[in-house]
């Protein structure tokens, strides 16, 4: 997966240690916090984060997402209402089909990144915690 030209803006420090961007832009304000913990709040579901990894490659009407995902079209479609009332997801009648695609790629890049880091913990969290004698 291509990471975004925005992916790369270099950061700094301001002097009081807060992480700026390169536009002298703290994110770390209460109203980018809110923002940020509602985008996870919206990812926070494993079909969720699946619909998102599908339609990273390209856009996909709901009974491709059902075939992909293996599961019902009820449950797709309820996900995908949500996603799109986060504006993570946007809707595209294509004739008799709807087309769903990503409204942003930097979401697809959070999912990417989330998942790739989860699986280097998970060889972690299965070691033994106990030493065996």
């Amino acid at each position: 997966m291509q990471r975004c030209e925005c992916y790369y803006q270099p950061v700094a420090h301001n002097s009081s240690g807060s992480i700026t961007s390169a536009r002298g832009v703290d994110p770390a304000t209460a109203a980018g916090l809110d923002a940020a913990a509602e985008l996870l709040r919206a990812l926070a579901n494993p079909h969720r984060l699946a619909i998102v990894h599908e339609l990273g490659a390209h856009s996909r009407c709901v009974h491709e997402l059902v075939d992909a995902l293996g599961v019902s079209q009820p449950l797709v479609s309820q996900h995908l209402r949500v996603l799109r009332s986060s504006h993570l997801v946007r809707a595209e009648r294509r004739g008799r089909e709807i087309a769903y695609s990503l409204g942003d790629q930097h979401v697809a890049h959070i999912v990417h990144d989330a998942i790739a880091h989860a699986a280097e913990l998970r060889p972690a969290r299965e070691l033994p915690t106990t030493e065996e004698p």
